[in-house]
């Protein structure tokens, strides 16, 4: 899994090389429709007071993002897209299923306890930069809305004596939504997504509800 992060890192550096052609002239309407890739490290947060903080977790996302500008300039737009995200979470959530029943604990002794997710996502976002049709190192500042639709959910913890998994588990939440904001110069744009939405719903740990959401922080990469 390394290798492939590395791989997919070193793509998304090699081909911002591309950009706009020359054709277009300062003043020209133009568009900046861009592929994205995003690389973060994640973390979950409103966790319960007996549940650990997570431990090393890292997301991949990529797509594409439809430009529609507001001025002549193309300094101001809305961008709508979409995408796929991966996230892999190493969580102090013990998840069972008894009877159909899903309950979730703590567990101490537990060597690994993980959790993948797989979601479709709809980001909406209000973008300005400091660009013109043939200025491609330019100041960025995005910021906005995104909506996950969750297509694949999977909790997998070992007890030393076996590897115990539970595929899409009914209490994970289909629809979430965070703010988004991406920050930048040039080629490298800090991103950070912050979860609204619990990931799980009607779940709780003996009398505490469990509202454990997720924000995110890493490098996102546009490429025109």
């Amino acid at each position: 899994m390394k290798r492939c992060l590395l791989l997919f890192v070193f793509i998304s550096l090699s081909c911002t090389g591309f950009a706009q052609k020359d054709t277009l002239q300062i003043g020209d309407w133009y568009s900046e429709d861009q592929l994205y890739i995003l690389v973060s490290y994640n973390q979950l947060f409103d966790q319960p007071s007996q549940v650990n903080g997570s431990g090393f977790s890292y997301g991949l996302s990529s797509g594409y993002i439809k430009d529609i500008i507001l001025n002549k300039e193309g300094r101001l737009a809305i961008g709508i897209g979409i995408g796929y995200n991966y996230d892999s979470f190493n969580h102090g959530l013990k998840v069972s299923n008894t009877n159909n029943v899903v309950a979730f604990e703590t567990d101490e002794t537990l060597t690994s306890n993980q959790l993948s997710i797989h979601n479709i996502e709809f980001p909406f976002e209000i973008r300005w930069r400091d660009s013109n049709a043939n200025k491609y190192s330019f100041w960025r500042v995005y910021g906005g809305i995104k909506a996950s639709y969750n297509v694949k959910n999977t909790f997998e913890f070992n007890d030393s004596t076996q590897l115990v998994s539970f595929e899409d588990v009914s209490r994970f939440q289909q629809w979430q939504y965070g703010l988004t904001l991406s920050v930048g110069y040039n080629t490298f744009t800090a991103h950070m997504y912050y979860g609204l939405t619990p990931i799980l719903k009607d779940s709780s740990i003996g009398t505490t509800e469990i509202s454990t959401k997720i924000v995110r922080i890493g490098l996102i990469f546009y490429l025109l």
